[in-house]
């Protein structure tokens, strides 16, 4: 997960960024803490930037699997996916809505809490036959050691898959998109997209809750989404989440 804000009024639009808008208005959304950006191209055929500068997390991952997902999960439509000496560009259409966290719905957290849990039974609801991509303790392990991560061996004990589904991989609220009416509109970054036991979404998701909203809104997730709470499940992926993403 790379934590994102909301970034300064007078933070620099990148370069690769302006050509893109063509002197169309730009505004920034995001600023995760890798110094990659979200910027809103606005206009006639409004545009979303996910920017991420020379070094920083590539993009090519979501573009792909963007583009996979579009056919069968309300995501944005890629327009584009380019990289250049002034960083990596993931050109998306904008959607008319707000994320869960914006202003408007941190106002109406328990509208907001709905709508992610819509939109992830939505998504766990898809067939996997011919996901191709795996968010599975295994991989997830696998990678953060080859990044030189100290993942406890205790982790590799992971529970019994509850129910295999196409997990987004970083569940969290701000990665839910409202409509104006506050229903679920659309899943964004959805780069880490595999197929994971539906728990490991469900204890980062709600774990997200507290973050963003404050605490109390776990058992509203829990009823919307139509489960109880499996608290080993929970727990073993939160602590998973820890170390390994």
């Amino acid at each position: 997960m790379e934590l994102a804000s909301a970034p300064p009024d007078d933070a620099p639009v990148p370069a690769s960024v302006l050509e893109i808008a063509g002197g169309r208005a730009t505004r920034m959304l995001w600023r995760n803490e890798l110094g990659g950006l979200t910027v809103a191209i606005d206009g006639d055929d409004p545009l979303v930037v996910k920017w991420s500068p020379p070094g920083g997390p590539a993009l090519a991952d979501e573009a792909e699997r963007m583009r996979w997902l579009a056919a069968r999960h309300p995501v944005p439509v890629v327009r584009a996916h380019a990289r250049d000496d002034d960083g990596e560009a993931l050109v998306m259409e904008a959607l008319l809505g707000e994320g869960a966290v914006s202003q408007r719905w941190l106002a109406e957290p328990e509208t907001a809490v709905r709508a992610i849990a819509d939109g992830l039974r939505r998504l766990h609801a898809l067939p996997v036959d011919d996901c191709p991509w795996s968010w599975l303790p295994a991989d997830r392990i696998r990678a953060a050691r080859a990044l030189g991560g100290v993942v406890s061996p205790s982790l590799e004990r992971a529970p019994s898959v509850d129910r295999l589904v196409v997990g987004h991989g970083d569940a969290c609220a701000p990665n839910t998109l409202l409509g104006d009416t506050g229903a679920f509109l659309a899943t964004v970054d959805v780069g880490s997209l595999g197929l994971a036991d539906r728990w490991s979404d469900l204890a980062v998701a709600t774990m997200s809750l507290e973050w963003n909203y404050g605490r109390g809104y776990e058992p509203l997730f829990w009823h919307s989404y139509g489960i109880e709470p499996d608290a080993e499940r929970v727990a073993y992926y939160r602590a998973l989440w820890d170390v390994a993403d």
